[in-house]
This record gives C-alpha cells, sequence and structure tokens, in this order.
C-alpha cells in the first residue's frame, strides 16, 4: 500500500465546497442525499458553547427516583464534558500562524489557497464491497443467534446499534441506543487500557508500557481478567482496550504508554493475551487505535487548528510486518471490536479508508467483529459505511455535542433513497450483534436487563462523582436519579487487585544499573560490608517531587499534568486513582527507624547550595525524576501531548547532579528512580561516580510506592526487561523516531521512509550502541544459557496453504422498508443534541444518483494470505522447536526472560530479482522463568510459518525464504544473546 504505489482512489477523500472553502473534512461526493446542509458552516467555539445546553424533555421513562441535582455535580459534569470539547487556543494560533507563513514563502503568497484546499486523491487503493461477517467456524452459533435477531429488527433499531447516542447524553463514553423489540440492549462503551475511566471504586492499572515491561505472560493475563471482570461488574459491555496503536515508532510519542513497546511480537503477544483475560470475563475487548496513529500533533481535524489530520503513509511491506502485526495477532485472540484511528492513512482517513478496513482487516485478517470509530474519527457518513466502518463512536459527527451525526438518521435516510446498501447495514449490525453473543451477553445471570426491566447496566456515571445526577448529562434536561452506585470491584482479601497491580508494577521495573551491587537494600540501613560505629544511624535522603504526593493523585482531569509522583500518563487511557501508594510513604514504612534516619526533600529544587550539609550528611540518596505526556487534547507545561524531548522534565537532570555530586561528600551512594511515558536519556549523570543504580519505573500505578520498595529491598527479584531501546539521545533513533511538531502542508504528511527499522532494529542496522538495549534488564542473581536444541517439525516451503472455503453468512431481505416505519412515533419527546435513528418526515427523503467511489463496482478477490482469524490458519502452524537450559548459578531465588531473534538468510530475492532487506535481528518469541537458587529449567520456544516469512509485496502473501539458512540466536536481550543455531 505504497504511497502512489497504485492508481488512486476517492474513497474517504475530502472535498471543499465552494463558497465553504474552509469547513471540516467530508467528501461531497460520499455525502448522501440525506446528509444535512446543517453540517456546513462550522463554528468550533460556538459549537462547544452550546452544544447540549438548551431545555429538553425526556426520551424515555425510568423507574429510579428523581432528584435535584446539586452545583458541585453540575460543575463536575461539565467539566468533564469541557475537557473533551476544549483545545489550547494559543496552539491552534501558533499553528496556524507558522502553516500560512509556510504557505506564503513557499508560493509566492498564492499558497494560502492550499490551505484551503481539501486533500488530494486518497493513494490507497480502493476494496469493495465490505465482506460481511460470519465466514469462519468459530463464530457460527452467534452469527447465527444474531442472523435470527436482525431479521426482526426494523430500520430504526439496526441503526440505533451502529450509532451512538451522542458525547455525555448517557452514562458511558459511548452509549449505543435498545432494539427493544428483540430485547437487544444499549450497549455501554468505556476506557480504556490502564483502568475504568470516570469510575468509581475501581483498580488504576500500572500502564500497558509497565504491563510489557514484565515479559510475563501469566501475568499479564491474570491484569487483563481482572480488568475485564472489573468492568463486567461496572456494566461495561465494551472496554475500550488494549491499545497497540501507537506501536511506538517515535519515542516521543504521547500515547505509547498505552501501549506495551515499539517491537511488534512483544505488542502482539501482550495484546493478544489481555484480549483473552479481559474477554474470558465476558467483556468485548478493542483493539486500538487502527492504524498508525503515532504521534499527537495534527492527528485530528481542528485539534491543532488545521482543517485535516495528519497522514501517515507507508509502504504494504512495512504495514503488515510492523504496524498490522499485534492487529493481526488481536484478531486471532478473536477481538469483539477494533477502532479505527484519527489520522489518514496514505491520505485516506483511517476510518474511511477501504483498503485497511474491508481489504485487510476484514477479508486478510478474518476479521468477525465490528469496526467502530475513535471519538469523532469519522468524516463522512455512506463512505465511511462502504469503507467498513459498522458504529459511530460517540454518535457526534463532525463536532462534540452538536446532535448531528454522520450516522443516525443520516444512515436511515442513506438506506431509504438507496445510497447505502441495506445489505450494507445489515451486516454492520449482524457484527455487532454476533459480538454481543459471542462474548455471551446474552446471558441474563451474568448480564441482568437495564432498569427499568432489571438492575443491569453501567452503575456509575462518566459525568459526576454524586450518587444523584442527570440522566442524560450532555442535555438540558433537568430530570436526576441515582447514577452512581459506588459498586467496589476492586476485591477483597486474597483477591484485591492491589495485590496485582503490585505484583504487575514491581515486575514492570526494569534495574538498569547496579555498581557495587549497591540494590537490593537493607531495611536496617548499614550494608553488611559497611564500616560503622554501631550505633551511628544510616542516613537516607529522598530527593524529588516524584517521591511524593504533590496535591494528589487526581489533581488534574485526566491526570492532565505532572505534580507529585508519576504513576499514569495523561488523556483517555488514564483513570481515577482510588488511592495511590507514593514512594516515599512506602519507603518511610520499610526502614528501621531504629537504624534509619530518614531525611525528605520531595521538591526538584532543594536549598543545596544554601544548605549543602542536605546531600553532604547522608549515606544514601533516593533520588526521584519524571517525564510525562499524553493524548493530544490536553496541555500541561509545555508539552502538548507528544513529549518535547526525551530529557526528564522539571528540572530533574539538574537534581541528580546536585544530589549525586555532593551525596556523603562524595562518599555516599545515590540510586535513580525514573518514571516516564518512555524512554528517557540519561547522559546528564549517568557516568557521575556516585550515580550507583538506576531504575526504570515506568509507569506503577496505585501501588507505586510499595511495588518500588519491594525491588529496592529484594522482596522481590529485580525482573523487569526494557521493552524499548533507551538511547543516548533522540537523534539515535534515526529521522523516522522524530515527532513532527510543525505542519509542512494543510493536510501534514508523515512518511514512514525508515520502513522496518524503528527502535532496536534501527541501532542495529546503523550500528549505534544505546545506553541500554532493548530487552535488557538486571537481576539479583545470575543465570547460564546451555544446551540448545533445535527441532525442525516441517521442511521449508515458500507459500501457506490454499485459504479455506468462507462458510455462508447470514442472508436477509434486502427490500428497502417503508419509510412511514422511520419516522418519530406520534408524540414522541425528543432530548436536545440526543442522536435518534429517526426521521421527520418523508420529504428528507431526496432521489437522486449516489456518486459510489471509484472502483466501487470491482469485486476484489479474497487475500491468498486470508481465511483465518488473524490470517491464513497454515500461517500459524508450528516449524521450529527451539529448546535451551536456563541455570540460576545466584544465591537466590530469580526470574529470567529467555528471549529468541531471528536473522533471515542472505540474499533472499523476490520473484522480480529484487533483494529483501531484513533487519539484522528480530524478536520472535519469548518466555519468563523463574528459577530456584542453584536450579535449572529447560525453556522451550516455537516459531511459526509467520515467524519465518516476510510480506511479499509483489506476491501479496507471507513467503518463507527456502534457500540459505536462518540464524536463531537466544539471550537476555537484543544485543546479549548467549546461543546460536542455524537452519
Amino acid at each position: 500500500m505504497a504511497r502512489g504505489e497504485k492508481d488512486s482512489s476517492h474513497e474517504g477523500l475530502l472535498q471543499s465546497r465552494k463558497n465553504d472553502p474552509l469547513r471540516p473534512s467530508l467528501d461531497e461526493a460520499y455525502r448522501s442525499s440525506s446528509e444535512d446542509d446543517d453540517l456546513d458552516g462550522l463554528d468550533m467555539l460556538q459549537d462547544a458553547d452550546e452544544g447540549g445546553w438548551k431545555n429538553a424533555d425526556m426520551s424515555r421513562n425510568t423507574s429510579r427516583a428523581y432528584e435535584k441535582i446539586g452545583p458541585r455535580q453540575e460543575k463536575r459534569g461539565q467539566m468533564r464534558r469541557i475537557g473533551r470539547l476544549c483545545w489550547s487556543c494559543r496552539t491552534c494560533l501558533i499553528v496556524t500562524f507558522v502553516l500560512l507563513t509556510l504557505l506564503f514563502i513557499g508560493a509566492g503568497g498564492s499558497g494560502y489557497w492550499i490551505y484551503k484546499k481539501a486533500p488530494e486523491d486518497g493513494l490507497s487503493p480502493p476494496w469493495y464491497p465490505s465482506p460481511k461477517g460470519g465466514t469462519l467456524k468459530t463464530w457460527t452459533d452467534s452469527y447465527k443467534k444474531a442472523e435470527s435477531m436482525v431479521k426482526r429488527m426494523t430500520l430504526p433499531e439496526k441503526v440505533n446499534i451502529t450509532t451512538g447516542t451522542g458525547w455525555s447524553q448517557d452514562l458511558c463514553v459511548g452509549n449505543t441506543a435498545p432494539a427493544n423489540s428483540v430485547g437487544f440492549p444499549a450497549l455501554c462503551l468505556q476506557d480504556g487500557p490502564l483502568g475504568l475511566r470516570f469510575s468509581d471504586h475501581s483498580t488504576a492499572f500500572p500502564a500497558a508500557l509497565t504491563v510489557g515491561a514484565t515479559w510475563n505472560k501469566e501475568l499479564i493475563y491474570r491484569k487483563a481478567r481482572a480488568h475485564g471482570l472489573e468492568a463486567r461488574l461496572k456494566g461495561i459491555n465494551v472496554l475500550l482496550g488494549p491499545s497497540m496503536g501507537p506501536l511506538g515508532r517515535m519515542p516521543a510519542g504521547g500515547r505509547n504508554w498505552e501501549g506495551f513497546g515499539p517491537d511488534p511480537v512483544l505488542q502482539a503477544i501482550a495484546a493478544s493475551l489481555t484480549i483473552k483475560g479481559v474477554q474470558d470475563e465476558g467483556v468485548m475487548a478493542t483493539a486500538k487505535h487502527y492504524i498508525l496513529n503515532e504521534q499527537e500533533h495534527f492527528r485530528q481535524s481542528y485539534e491543532w487548528g488545521l482543517p485535516n489530520a495528519i497522514s501517515s503513509n507507508i509502504d504494504d511491506r512495512t504495514l503488515h510486518e510492523l504496524y498490522l502485526w499485534p492487529f493481526a495477532e488481536s484478531v486471532r485472540a478473536g477481538v469483539a471490536s477494533v477502532m479505527c484511528s484519527y489520522n489518514m492513512v496514505n491520505n485516506s482517513y483511517a476510518c474511511g479508508n477501504s483498503k485497511l478496513q474491508n481489504g485487510i482487516l476484514k477479508d486478510e485478517l478474518g476479521f468477525q467483529g465490528f469496526v467502530q470509530s475513535d471519538w469523532l474519527a469519522q468524516r463522512s457518513g455512506v463512505a465511511s459505511a462502504l469503507a467498513g466502518l459498522d458504529m459511530s463512536m460517540p454518535g457526534d459527527g463532525l463536532i462534540w455535542m452538536n446532535g448531528k451525526s454522520l450516522f443516525g438518521p443520516e444512515l436511515t435516510i442513506a438506506v431509504l433513497n438507496d445510497s447505502l446498501p441495506m445489505e450494507r447495514l445489515n451486516d454492520m449490525v449482524t457484527r455487532i450483534v454476533a459480538a454481543w453473543y459471542q462474548l455471551g451477553q446474552d446471558d441474563k445471570s451474568v448480564w441482568p436487563k437495564p432498569p427499568p426491566d432489571g438492575d443491569g447496566g453501567p452503575n456509575f456515571s462518566s459525568w459526576t462523582d454524586e450518587e444523584v445526577g442527570h440522566i442524560h448529562e450532555g442535555s438540558d434536561d433537568k430530570t436526576t436519579a441515582v447514577v452512581n452506585r459506588f459498586v467496589d470491584v476492586q476485591g477483597t482479601g486474597d483477591g484485591f487487585h492491589g495485590r496485582l497491580a503490585k505484583e504487575v508494577a514491581a515486575e514492570g521495573t526494569v534495574l538498569v544499573m547496579n555498581e557495587d551491587n549497591v540494590l537490593p537494600l537493607s531495611k536496617d540501613g548499614w550494608p553488611d560490608n559497611a564500616e560503622h560505629d554501631g550505633n551511628t544511624k544510616y542516613r537516607v535522603g529522598i530527593f524529588g517531587e516524584d517521591a511524593g504526593p504533590g496535591e494528589g493523585p487526581n489533581h488534574c482531569a485526566d491526570r492532565g499534568c505532572n505534580q507529585g509522583t508519576l504513576a499514569s500518563g495523561w488523556g483517555s487511557g488514564a483513570v481515577e486513582f482510588p488511592y495511590l501508594v507514593t514512594p516515599f510513604t512506602a519507603l518511610e514504612a520499610a526502614f528501621n527507624f531504629n537504624s534509619v534516619h530518614l531525611t525528605d526533600y520531595l521538591t526538584n529544587k532543594p536549598a543545596i547550595s544554601k544548605e549543602p550539609s542536605i546531600v553532604e550528611d547522608q549515606d544514601l540518596c533516593l533520588v526521584f525524576v519524571n517525564s510525562d505526556g499524553g493524548e493530544g487534547f490536553i496541555s500541561s507545561d509545555g508539552i502538548r501531548g507528544d513529549r518535547n524531548d526525551l530529557y526528564p522534565q522539571k528540572g530533574g537532570d539538574r537534581l541528580v547532579q546536585e544530589v549525586a555530586r555532593g551525596c556523603g561528600r562524595g562518599k555516599g551512594n545515590t540510586i535513580v528512580i525514573v518514571h516516564a511515558v518512555g524512554p528517557v536519556v540519561l547522559e546528564r549523570w549517568i557516568d557521575l561516580p556516585g550515580v550507583k543504580a538506576v531504575l526504570l519505573a515506568n509507569l506503577p500505578g496505585e501501588e507505586s510506592g510499595n511495588a518500588l520498595a519491594s525491588v529496592l529491598f529484594g522482596d522481590m527479584d529485580a525482573s523487569g526487561r526494557l521493552p524499548y531501546t533507551v538511547g543516548k539521545s533522540l537523534n539515535d533513533y534515526g529521522p523516522g523516531g522524530q515527532i513532527l511538531y510543525y505542519p509542512n502542508g494543510a493536510i501534514p504528511q508523515q512518511d514512514f521512509t525508515e520502513g522496518l527499522y524503528i527502535d532496536y532494529r534501527y541501532f542495529d542496522k546503523h550500528g549505534i550502541s544505546p545506553r541500554y538495549e532493548f530487552g535488557f534488564g538486571l537481576s539479583y542473581t545470575n543465570f547460564t544459557y546451555s544446551d540448545l536444541k533445535l527441532t525442525a517439525l516441517q521442511e521449508k516451503s515458500p507459500y501457506p496453504s490454499a485459504r479455506p472455503y468462507d462458510l455462508v453468512v447470514p442472508a436477509y431481505d434486502t427490500s428497502i422498508p417503508d419509510p412511514g416505519t422511520a419516522r418519530f412515533p406520534p408524540g414522541f419527546r425528543k432530548l436536545h443534541n440526543y442522536i435518534y435513528p429517526y426521521i421527520e418526515s418523508n420529504q428528507t427523503i431526496r432521489e437522486g444518483s449516489y456518486p459510489y467511489p471509484k472502483g466501487y463496482d470491482i469485486q476484489q478477490p479474497p487475500s491468498p494470505a486470508g481465511g483465518g482469524e488473524g490470517g491464513n490458519p497454515s500461517l500459524f502452524h508450528a516449524f521450529l522447536n527451539i529448546t535451551i537450559t536456563l541455570t540460576n548459578i545466584g544465591h537466590r531465588k530469580g526470574k529470567d526472560v529467555v528471549q529468541l531473534y531471528l536473522s533471515y538468510p542472505d540474499d533472499v530475492r523476490d520473484e522480480d530479482g529484487s533483494v529483501i532487506d531484513f533487519p539484522v535481528r528480530q524478536l520472535r518469541a519469548f518466555d519468563k522463568m523463574e528459577v530456584e537458587a542453584g536450579q535449572s529449567t529447560e525453556v522451550t520456544l516455537q516459531l511459526t510459518r509467520k515467524d519465518l516469512s516476510y510480506w511479499s509485496i509483489l506476491r501479496q502473501n507471507w513467503i518463507m525464504p527456502t534457500d540459505g539458512q536462518f540464524t536463531i540466536s537466544v539471550g537476555r536481550s537484543s544485543r546479549d544473546l548467549k546461543l546460536f543455531t542455524k537452519w
């Protein structure tokens, strides 16, 4: 799918209207005659001020007790809504000024008109029609049930299921309306990957980046299972996670912390285990953000003052071997939903890109669930549906909370005027209903009906912390009910999820330096080899704002500021902390005060120059620094989502330098703890003689301090391993590792010309020495690797097996319903800005010829790489078993991560004779093992056909090289490889 590689199509394109050149992206050619002209002439600030604030009537009856709302509750609800609506006006002005300046300079002033133009034709090839669900045996029963239900639905009910009701119109961040006549409920969709956003009495787990740093498959699954349980007990049908996009191409990317790391295999294994854990609790998981949403700057139309989002431009092989790999494994794990992203891909919006959604996701990967949009990522109506979008979230179209959906009544009219084929709507609905059945949500003993027929549905409100609140917060309706039942889902006793959160955070803490074995510490203070008189207390100083509570963990909405100890990034992936154990609190509780004197300076600016004794009187100095970032709709301390650099923030480098140089008058030991949303450059102090140990604790969640203490004092082995490379500078990551901070056009273009070479692959290719390599991490014990054995299970062969035949999909009557069945029922009371499926009158249905996308009438052949969930089933057949013996030669029990890297044969050529370039080595398998001191264990790792193949752009399939030899390397990191063999 290289940029410019094939004939361009018009899918997902956005053309400006005459006399309305700066309107948001919405392709005139793909508007049904039903799509309301009110979508034109948008005033962002006016809509933000007016949307959802006028009087409205109730949309439905409820048996709950109604009360008046209090001022605190109303303010909190407004703040949560405004936080999602607002962006930095200063940022918009700066970006617009820079863009206009560039355009004037670049085109002699006439370049201004470039700003008024919509994107050039999308360069992603067309793929139509959208494949229907129900083609695979693993979903057969669910699709049969769904078919029976959907056949009995009315047109408005079908549209209800595919369209959100609008931002903050119901209790969750995303809500669909029910199909009452057939018993299909409204669905609650809720963030996110770290926990349950806007929820009470739920766990703030460590971030996914920390989970990835554990490299512990069993622990990843257990964490996900607990996460899914909490979601189910809160009445959440669809959990908006895990995140595997961004993958982490750029180390300063604001949302990298929501994923598991920049290697596709690590990301894929962690994501698939997370999906299995969540869905084993009956909650639908969501693989997001599909795809190439690798930076926050310019990710979304208008968020940065530009009318269009950034375009990520990529070739087909890089897409398949890097960024698509985790999504393929997520589909293989049976994920129920995939969320399409804000950005463009090869100049077509991801949510309107038929090649990505129809051709790759639904055909090649065999995805059987439903595609939902990121919130307002949908930029067209009929065109998006034709391109494979199944559900519009949160229902609003181009503007938050203005009640004007691109689906909703527009979808109803598009069906009635025959712009959208009825069979496409039926498939959209069937996919959603089938996913509901697939996860067992029809089981009323587990998922009771919502009020007034039962006590099911969400038992919390995203818009207030009070017990009583508005039922439809986004409306001006003042009717209230009990919206927060304060159901505690954190578990109790041994099943308390805080214990699990601590375990994950501890195993996700990476020890990268430990000179003179200064760690683990003694709780009694003095090390065994230290000389002291026996009466003098061991003096410990704790330095840095990051060790303390600051203004509290929930001081800023969506954790959108860096204050106190950093335990989460910011944005929609963050949650409300039920509590947060700070490092200082945990250390204070751990040290024995009979023999330890502890002082704290919980600031990044201690008065060391005025009072040098602050550090000179210490025997041990613990310094805490951090680096924060998050989603692009929040800006804090000059960080606009993506980090500006990779250095510690808020003067962290200077703090470490001052403390390390003065600690104990040069004789004390300094230990540095870093909390961060990604890699941090340590070069300004890492080689100082006083710095003896460094721990990268990532984002540890609610049990931050306790988890850190368990590693510092050796209660748990230091067993975390880096899920990313720590370079010596941001430039070490190469041109592809740099954020595009300033627009390079009206539609910012980001070319992924580095191909496969990101993170350690780039370092290896260019011979760059990192500070700490991918997969690295120290332990408190020592391991040896021996006895590598390779067993070939099959002979090499270039192609996977022929694609299996698809099953017969559900079939429906495709006749267009009577428009009268889609009108508002007589006497229906409408809520202001609430999104309904109904039309006002038959006059809204205008006849005309719909301009279908170029290539729409060309039936695309099924991909030979498809035929099963995740791809052709034979791609996952085992080809090699590799076993090694892992021996703990130390004096204590410990854990090690056995990592397998693959190097491809030399001189591999495609069918046209072109040479295929490969990274030096690529992670293909791993396992984490716990071994008692003096004991050994056998570790077996397996490679599949896909692991041994590359994506051929020419043959559009996975090809295994059959000439030459593969090199299989096994070791402790990407550069500490112990054993080698050939095949």
